[in-house]
């Protein structure tokens, strides 16, 4: 097999079938191809629809911000297909036939207070009590199954707070990545300590992992074809955009931060990039579905340990997350709450945006590729935890809704995760509280 400089390392030619799990090697790096057209079975390239839909994984991504969404701004109006957005509705406008918003759905059972947050992918009651003993989440359901098919059976994420919402079957909480960075060499640095340690100082000194890897990616394209040589080129721009911006905002550390089990102390440094913060871990998630690393991804956006953050719209940032919360109807902290809940839901609209321009096996990744989003609370003020806030998007249903179910009697939110299971293709009969599959909501 024909080498490029040792610093390359091997070059991958499509002569020799060219598997999911191929990797662009270089000294410190393995940077995790994108499905690719080259890589599809020839009977899903056109001879089978149903054996081509096979072939592609599907996934899921849920993200809870804990200190809910202002609902005045949040809740539309109408129902079905013919609903009127909300303000907040309406930052999603490019997408609105691509996602799902629900009105009158909780989790049964659960108390009124911040600690509902680990409960939002189990749906375990009796979350704040002594006795309280949590459940499997929706993700390690997933990773029970699939995970054997991924470099990561599995991705737990957080922003400026260590609480999970990720638990294995025992209840056991599984620890969040709060770093970026970190994420970002798990995924693209791999090596010996000597060659990760190497390619994290060149990185600290402004070098790409794309210049240890561009004589292969040169050697690659020209065994591809057009469509497959521009999907190439899209993800590597999205991987270097990415890795600029988490130098530019956190540097390059030698190790990946350790989790504790105590609160971070408050990093005014990165905690207040909080925004920015939250659009990293969403684009380090489509980075992870584009190359089919993991099926299942959670991200925990910590409000609550979130101090005075940088201004993310023109408004000026005066209290912690957690005081603004608590605004008793002062229109000062109700504007602030306005620009931080803006600025995560415009987040969410690139996400979807990011999924939907690429292009897997001939369709959106965002048609393979479920997204939930919202809180376990509806109103942080009062700790209300009775008709969340929920989007869900992608994933192959047919969208462009308004569910809405009774308000004084909820709906169990826990029937959105057993259809998210099945939709897996992991067909239990069950999950934690659900009654059944999500009313009202079907597939393509």
């Amino acid at each position: 097999m024909k080498k490029t400089p040792a610093q390359s390392g091997p070059f991958i030619s499509t002569r020799t079938p060219l598997s999911r799990r191929h990797f662009l090697r270089g000294t410190g790096v393995a940077l995790s191809l994108p499905l690719l057209n080259v890589m599809l079975p020839s009977f899903a390239k056109g001879q089978s629809a149903v054996a081509a839909a096979a072939a592609k994984p599907r996934r899921m991504f849920a993200a809870n911000t804990n200190l809910g969404l202002l609902v005045d701004q949040f809740a539309p109006s109408g129902v079905g297909r013919e609903y009127v957005a909300s303000p907040y509705l309406k930052l999603l406008a490019d997408h609105r036939n691509e996602f799902t918003v629900f009105t009158g759905v909780s989790l049964p059972s659960v108390s009124n207070s911040h600690s509902t947050e680990v409960c939002w992918l189990t749906g375990a009651p009796g979350s704040g009590s002594g006795s309280f003993k949590n459940t499997i989440s929706l993700d390690q359901m997933i990773a029970e199954k699939l995970g054997i098919e991924t470099r990561l059976p599995s991705l737990t994420l957080a922003v400026n707070g260590n609480t999970p919402l990720s638990y294995t079957r025992s209840g056991v909480a599984i620890p969040p990545e709060q770093s970026p960075s970190a994420v970002f060499k798990q995924l693209f640095i791999q090596g010996d300590q000597a060659e990760v340690e190497a390619q994290i100082q060149q990185l600290a000194v402004g070098r790409s992992i794309m210049d240890t890897i561009t004589e292969q990616v040169k050697g690659l394209e020209r065994d591809l074809d057009a469509t497959d040589r521009d999907r190439i080129d899209q993800y590597l721009t999205s991987v270097r955009d990415l890795e600029n911006r988490l130098k530019v905002s956190q540097g390059w550390e030698k190790t990946p931060k350790p989790t504790v089990k105590v609160a971070a102390p408050n990093d005014e440094t990165n905690a207040a990039r909080f925004v920015e913060k939250v659009k990293q871990m969403m684009d380090l998630t489509r980075l992870v579905f584009e190359t089919d690393s993991s099926r299942a991804v959670t991200l925990f956006i910590s409000a609550a340990s979130t101090p005075v953050v940088e201004s993310p719209v023109g408004v000026a940032i005066t209290e912690g997350y957690h005081g603004l919360s608590h605004h008793g109807k002062s229109e000062s902290k109700l504007a602030q709450l306005r620009a931080l809940d803006t600025a995560q839901i415009k987040a969410l609209n690139n996400m979807l945006t990011g999924l939907k321009s690429v292009s897997e096996g001939g369709e959106p990744l965002l048609d393979r590729t479920m997204v939930l989003f919202g809180s376990n609370l509806s109103d942080g003020n009062s700790h209300v935890t009775k008709n969340l806030p929920v989007i869900f998007a992608g994933g192959g249903f047919k969208h462009g809704q308004h569910l809405v179910f009774d308000r004084e009697r909820n709906y169990p939110l826990t029937n959105l995760h057993l259809t998210m299971l099945h939709r897996m293709g992991i067909t239990v009969d069950k999950f934690s509280s659900s009654t059944g599959t999500m009313r009202g909501l079907e597939m393509t």
